[in-house]
């Protein structure tokens, strides 16, 4: 059984126990796109985009070509919602509370950059059409004011080794997305013509 003692309940016993922050944590925490920021944003090729609403939280993965948040000033980003699997659950969830939270990451930079502040959805053509890739536009496009800005250091990328080589792990040592459905509809989804559709699917709905 676990030692209720063990238990941090107070914001004062957790700032006892880790300590002061440093002076450039708190230096480093902007309202705006500083332009040291705007670099970071203009390479990132994926952002997990957090939001919260009725039914609980969500993380959603964001990626696309470098450039794909389009920064139109210090104070406002759009983020495009390209195709997925139509759960759209960060998009309900910003229409109960507009509140969202991003993680922008660069391949083979250690640092990231954190954003928070509140969305919108637009749907206006003129900029769906901005963002439209291979002919192909979002049906939406999140446009965010920006509250906060600030990098997190590398020291979660350097232990995680998540931009080393030979860290990387076979896909084919996990389970494949056509069985982990398979197993989890005791065989009502057939898993393997599911990954032999797969790639050929991928391809196809990319955009």
């Amino acid at each position: 059984m676990a030692d209720e003692k063990m238990l941090i309940t107070d914001s004062n016993e957790l700032e006892q126990l880790y300590g002061a922050v440093a002076k450039p944590s708190l230096t480093k925490v902007t309202d705006h796109i500083h332009p040291a920021y705007r670099p970071f944003i203009e390479a990132s090729t994926f952002v997990a985009l957090a939001t919260s609403g009725p039914d609980g939280l969500d993380v959603s993965p964001r990626g696309d070509p470098a450039g794909f948040i389009y920064i139109e000033d210090a104070k406002t980003l759009f983020l495009p919602d390209r195709r997925g699997n139509n759960r759209i659950d960060s998009l309900r969830n910003i229409l109960n509370d507009n509140r969202v939270a991003l993680l922008f990451l660069i391949p083979g930079i250690g640092e990231t950059l954190r954003i928070s502040g509140t969305a919108e959805i637009r749907k206006d053509p003129a900029l769906l059409d901005k963002f439209a890739i291979n002919n192909q536009s979002p049906k939406t496009v999140l446009r965010i004011s920006v509250e906060s800005v600030f990098f997190q250091c590398s020291r979660a990328i350097i232990r995680s080794k998540l931009w080393d080589p030979a860290a990387q792990i076979d896909r084919q040592a996990l389970p494949s997305t056509g069985s982990i459905l398979s197993m989890i509809s005791q065989s009502e989804i057939d898993g393997l013509a599911y990954d032999e559709a797969l790639p050929e699917r991928l391809k196809n709905t990319l955009y």
